[in-house]
């Protein structure tokens, strides 16, 4: 099988490491800002950033309309922070015309966590990786509170003011969604995780 050819959509946000963290887990890894380039990939992660900013980006760029389409076809996409809630069908504390890709039967709330200066890292099980915690960095990051039936629930941090937890990692079919940033870490586990994903996509596709 050929190296799938992941894109990082480079509208904002923090495009290098994502672009890196996928070279490392064996992806040919390249930026994309229009519907040109996204036709060109097997698969997108939807970087951190801020995301009533992207949303906007991604109208004005015209990629908003084909990556739905795309997501809808099937192709596997990774959203981080603002990724997570570009995926995320329903949003809390959103813009009243905020609007977002979708995909995940979730629902997320923007800034959960707090903001810039509330920043903090922590180690996270996440499901399948039992070697040893996935190192995440939390900056103004949302947090999942609710998921439909057909949402796999990957990750949960145990909440500061009590004794529930909140999801921060989360899969549904070909979407991979995660409240974090692993690309800031140099632990490529989850993109070697997404890569994986990819992979089965493409054998599936081809069969």
């Amino acid at each position: 099988m050929s190296t799938p050819v992941i894109g990082v959509l480079a509208l904002q946000g923090d495009v290098r490491e994502h672009l890196v963290a996928l070279a490392e887990a064996d992806a040919l890894a390249r930026p994309v800002r229009r519907a040109e380039e996204l036709a060109e990939v097997d698969a997108l992660v939807i970087p951190g950033g801020e995301s009533t900013t992207m949303s906007k980006l991604a109208l004005l760029f015209g990629v908003m309309d084909p990556l739905r389409e795309r997501v809808a076809a099937g192709m596997p996409v990774y959203g981080t922070c603002a990724g997570m809630i570009m995926l995320a069908d329903k949003i809390l504390d959103g813009r009243d015309d905020q609007e977002t890709v979708g995909g995940i039967d979730m629902t997320v709330r923007r800034n959960a966590f707090g903001r810039q200066n509330e920043s903090f890292e922590s180690g996270i099980a996440f499901k399948g990786m039992d070697d040893a915690p996935v190192h995440g960095v939390f900056i103004r990051a949302p947090w999942v509170e609710a998921v439909g039936a057909g949402v796999e629930v990957l990750a949960e941090l145990p909440a500061a003011d009590g004794p529930d937890s909140r999801i921060v990692a989360v899969r549904q079919g070909n979407l991979l969604a995660t409240s974090f940033h692993p690309e800031l870490t140099g632990d490529h586990r989850v993109h070697a995780y997404f890569v994986r994903m990819v992979e089965e996509h493409l054998v599936a596709a081809a069969r």
